[in-house]
């Protein structure tokens, strides 16, 4: 008989415990061991009850959901589902939550809770199941900054590097907020212009983008559609429309559009990465990084195909090895790179310098 996966709910609303132990409880490989108002008492069932993943509301009474967080990725990690609200102060706990160690989130919604959350059930069920199977990584609090990294190990790139041709196409979901993030405080501020989808929620996609902004030397926007892409910046795919590239003359432009899903998502990897197939080719670089599912493959082997050089982050720095793992299968990638390689790694290929990465 399958081992069902045991899941602690952590939340101040009776309501929302009420409907995520229904959801749960629906799911035939999954099952409820408990359900605790705050984390001071979540704290004793998790000893007494040893679940596989938690649920976590972001914002509690008697201790904070990231103290709480903080702690438990600190002494016992172990995989975290965040439940958040829609709300700009929701987003940015949201992602300091990603930031310790929580693999996922899902939102509350706004309006009609109970109405709501029943039709998140599937995703509540698939995100609890990814974040099973997730790598769990014990946390240590290091401070973020605008990191010097590239210009280090890179002095005499920027100039080489810094062209309205070369772009950077980058694509993730599960894991992806901090690999982005990861990837991008090493970039100089001259790098090429970038395009980036990541899966999640279009209430969350702008607070993410400022995010990056604050952190990185490059400039971090949410997309509207339309923009020149230049050196320097970087267009992240908001969260309710497809990001494609297209030329307007002898310039790159950013286009949106809200199609029909994609590898079942909207934004899609793969709708990005052919687009850049088709008005980059050798001139783009492609980027997988961690991410459930199969998304971005196919795409990813129609850059390859088209002359653009592709790297898949690699397993052991993934939360989940899907998308990576798929796009290595299909073909498309030349190059397996760890995460805390991946912008030397791109700035070396875009430049012209040679790599001895792990070759596909």
């Amino acid at each position: 008989m399958m081992k069902k996966i045991k899941v602690l709910i952590i939340d101040d609303s009776a309501l929302i415990r009420k409907l995520l132990t229904e959801i749960v409880s629906s799911q035939g490989d999954m099952e409820i061991i408990g359900a605790a108002a705050d984390p001071l008492i979540a704290r004793e069932m998790i000893r007494e009850l040893n679940p596989d993943v938690l649920t976590l509301d972001v914002e509690m009474p008697r201790m904070d959901g990231l103290d709480f967080l903080e702690k438990l990725m600190r002494l016992r990690p172990m995989p975290v589902v965040m439940v958040s609200t829609l709300t700009e102060k929701g987003s940015d706990i949201t992602f300091k939550a990603l930031e310790l160690g929580a693999i996922d989130f899902v939102a509350k919604p706004k309006i009609d809770i109970a109405t709501g959350l029943q039709e998140y059930g599937n995703e509540i069920a698939d995100k609890i199941r990814i974040a099973n199977s997730a790598r769990i990584k014990k946390q240590v609090s290091l401070p973020i900054t605008k990191s010097s990294t590239a210009d280090a190990i890179l002095p005499s790139l920027s100039n080489r590097v810094a062209s309205t041709e070369k772009l950077i196409i980058v694509g993730a979901s599960t894991g992806g907020t901090e690999a982005i993030k990861d990837f991008l405080i090493n970039l100089p501020p001259d790098s090429p212009g970038m395009l980036i989808t990541q899966h999640m929620p279009e209430a969350f996609t702008k607070s993410f983008a400022d995010r990056l902004n604050r952190l990185c030397r490059i400039s971090v926007v949410e997309a509207q559609g339309g923009e020149r892409v230049l050196p320097g910046h970087a267009f992240l795919a908001p969260g309710h429309s497809h990001l494609l590239l297209k030329r307007s003359g002898a310039n790159y432009i950013t286009e949106l559009n809200q199609g029909d899903l994609v590898s079942r998502h909207r934004p899609s990897v793969d709708v990005l990465f052919r687009s850049a197939a088709n008005y980059a080719g050798k001139n783009a670089i492609g980027v997988i990084l961690t991410g459930m599912g199969k998304d971005g493959a196919a795409g990813m082997l129609e850059m390859h195909n088209s002359g653009a050089y592709n790297l898949a982050q690699d397993e052991a720095s993934c939360v989940v090895f899907g998308m990576p793992k798929e796009a290595i299968a299909a073909g498309g990638v030349d190059e397996i790179v760890p995460l805390k390689d991946m912008a030397q790694r791109v700035l070396l290929k875009l430049s012209g310098f040679g790599m001895q990465g792990n070759r596909v």
